[in-house]
């Protein structure tokens, strides 16, 4: 197959440190490349010199003539005020440029592009963007340029799971080669075809192998045994050759000498080998305070918005030790407001929350916002003391970065200098010195590499207290929580047993209403309906008792699902669970049904109009 990218013998450094040296790789038409690898190992800085923004300091990369390469960074910056239409519109005119195309074909490849990337309303400005939706932005003004190679670093980070469903299908569907730094294993199992690791202790600083991340994990596995083997019988064949060499054996003949360098050559090949093993991982360890409490946290009736709009409500919660919540939901859900009204820092419009009694709280703020980039990493980490105290034990602050896999040069480095990874790994390291009887995490995977991520993962599987979690990563959630909460944004919150069943409902809830909807979209005129007939005035003048019958029932199936020795038994929480999504439906049902009654009888013009709501 012909390559679209060669590169060959690739090095990069900064400073006087090197990120990476002697890489080579190809990339070949339907190539989808999953690249991972240890913070500051240089996989961005990779991506940037295959894309051609930054020439290697060593090596050379070819490309096919007349590639046409798009690349999409962790952060993507826009005019807030351009629409769009425009921004997207822009992409691929910049594209056009190198080839014959006429103003109605960019037309309709933006129009193609915008429909295929989500976006219904072509004058929506950026800057009324979330997180997400910036992101699918970038991605569409990508798309937009018609690439041979999409390049995207970090793709993840701020999309929701529906946003990753989309964007793998996005991947598996389209005819372009595809390199992608990510974190998420499941994404990388769903959409990789190799999979290629960024490290130093790899001769050659990668290693690469055709398959899924499952299977590029058993053949790095049978590498690395294969290597620890060879290093075994080479460490044996050099102690033999220093027992000899001990023995003082005459160098005056050739053949005594070439031993001699024979030994000294196998001696390096020794140490070579060991500084290509790995540092130890990140040392994460959650502390709790072994509180006993058994109801560390009580939520009931609680509802909270935000301007006009509905995020909570009635949402029923109890949290006790080794009970670990996920929380799940499209971007603005309210997912960060829930955790901030666990954590006290927000007070619900309806409700109360009641804690435990000098209740313990740790709150991993998705957003940093409590380190100071212009701060340096020494004070961060000890809070301008030359120790910090942990598990009643003083640390000094140069052994306390090195668990965090911070080298001694880099503590007095501020905190702007430092990645993505790095910041997440220093606030980590922060929250780890404060003993939890209920731990909140918000985003806490996001720019972590595959490696912490891991010990995070067992960290949070051992901790005695109680967890909530809100994350995007699909196996994390697998793993660690025990049930989820899924938020669709108006106010409904519904537990589930796991992300498949939370991702079959919402994929119901898509096929009876789009979510995404243009703004700007014209109603369709309709013509004067007839007034209500005689049944659908009977029907209305039911309606409010039939509300409140059906209210109580849901509310009813709520109870039952919050119960503890409900939530216990599967059989019996999975019958609460379907018990309660037909109350809920029930209700959905006869609202709109009563809403369509009045908006036939308002638009009838008639004076009988239906009669008021329940409360």
């Amino acid at each position: 197959m012909a390559y679209l990218i060669n590169g060959q013998g690739l090095g990069v450094s900064y400073g006087a440190r090197a990120l990476f040296e002697g890489v080579s790789l190809t990339v070949d038409e339907g190539d989808r490349i999953g690249v991972i690898g240890p913070n500051g190992a240089g996989k961005t800085t990779l991506l940037r010199v295959l894309a051609g923004e930054l020439e290697p300091e060593t090596g050379t990369v070819l490309r096919r003539r007349m590639l046409r390469v798009a690349h999409v960074p962790q952060e993507s910056s826009f005019d807030p005020e351009a629409t769009v239409g425009a921004i997207v519109g822009e992409a691929a005119a910049v594209a056009a440029a190198g080839w014959m195309e006429d103003e109605t074909e960019r037309r309709v490849r933006v129009s193609k592009v915008l429909a295929q990337t989500g976006f219904a309303d072509p004058e929506e400005r950026a800057g009324k963007l979330s997180g997400g939706w910036h992101k699918r932005l970038a991605i569409a003004a990508a798309l937009a340029r018609d690439p041979a190679v999409l390049m995207l670093d970090e793709p993840t980070n701020h999309l929701d799971l529906e946003g990753i469903l989309w964007l793998e299908e996005l991947l598996l569907a389209g005819r372009m080669a595809v390199l992608v730094v990510s974190h998420d294993r499941t994404f990388l199992e769903r959409v990789a075809t190799r999979v290629l690791e960024v490290a130093p202790r790899y001769p050659g600083g990668v290693f690469s192998a055709a398959g899924s991340y499952s299977e590029f994990l058993h053949k790095r596995e049978e590498y690395l045994m294969a290597r620890a083997q060879y290093r075994d019988s080479l460490a044996n064949r050099v102690r033999r050759e220093l027992e000899w060499l001990g023995r003082g054996p005459k160098a005056r003949t050739t053949k005594a000498q070439a031993r001699i360098e024979e030994a000294q050559r196998l001696q390096d090949e020794l140490a070579t080998l060991g500084s290509l093993e790995p540092g130890p991982a990140a040392g994460i360890e959650m502390l709790s305070s072994g509180r006993k409490t058994r109801r560390l946290l009580v939520a009931k009736d609680v509802g909270k918005s935000l301007g006009e709009r509905r995020l909570l409500s009635n949402l029923d919660l109890i949290l006790q030790p080794r009970s670990c919540l996920g929380v799940v939901g499209a971007n603005g859900s309210g997912k960060s407001t829930l955790l901030r009204l666990l954590a006290g820092e927000l007070e619900p419009d309806q409700g109360w929350i009641r804690r435990a009694d000098n209740l313990r709280t740790v709150y991993f703020d998705q957003n940093r916002e409590q380190l100071d980039p212009t701060t340096t990493l020494r004070k961060a980490l000890a809070e301008g003391s030359q120790e910090v105290i942990y598990r009643d034990r003083s640390i000094h602050v140069v052994s306390w970065a090195k668990r965090f896999q911070f080298s001694p040069e880099q503590l007095d480095l501020p905190l702007s200098e430092l990645s993505g990874g790095e910041h997440a790994r220093v606030h980590i390291a922060r929250l780890m010195l404060r003993p939890a009887d209920l731990l909140l995490l918000d985003e806490p995977t996001n720019d972590l590499d595959i490696a912490t991520l891991e010990v995070l993962e067992e960290s949070l599987l051992d901790f005695p207290g109680a967890l909530v979690l809100v994350t995007h990563d699909r196996l994390l959630l697998e793993r660690v929580t025990s049930l989820l909460l899924g938020l669709d944004g108006h106010g409904g919150a519904t537990f589930f047993a796991d992300t498949e069943q939370w991702l079959r409902e919402r994929s119901k809830a898509d096929r009876a209403e789009p979510r995404r909807r243009s703004p700007k979209a014209e109603p369709r005129r309709r013509t004067r309906p007839a007034g209500l007939t005689y049944l659908e005035k009977r029907e209305v003048a039911g309606m409010e008792a039939a509300i409140l019958a059906a209210e109580a029932e849901l509310e009813a199936a709520a109870a039952l699902l919050a119960d503890p020795a409900v939530a216990s038994d599967a059989e019996r929480a999975h019958a609460a669970f379907v018990a309660h999504e037909e109350a809920r439906r029930r209700v959905d049902h006869l609202y709109q049904r009563w809403a369509a009654l009045e908006d036939k009888e308002r638009q009838a013009g008639s004076d009988d109009a239906p009669g008021r709501r329940p409360e």
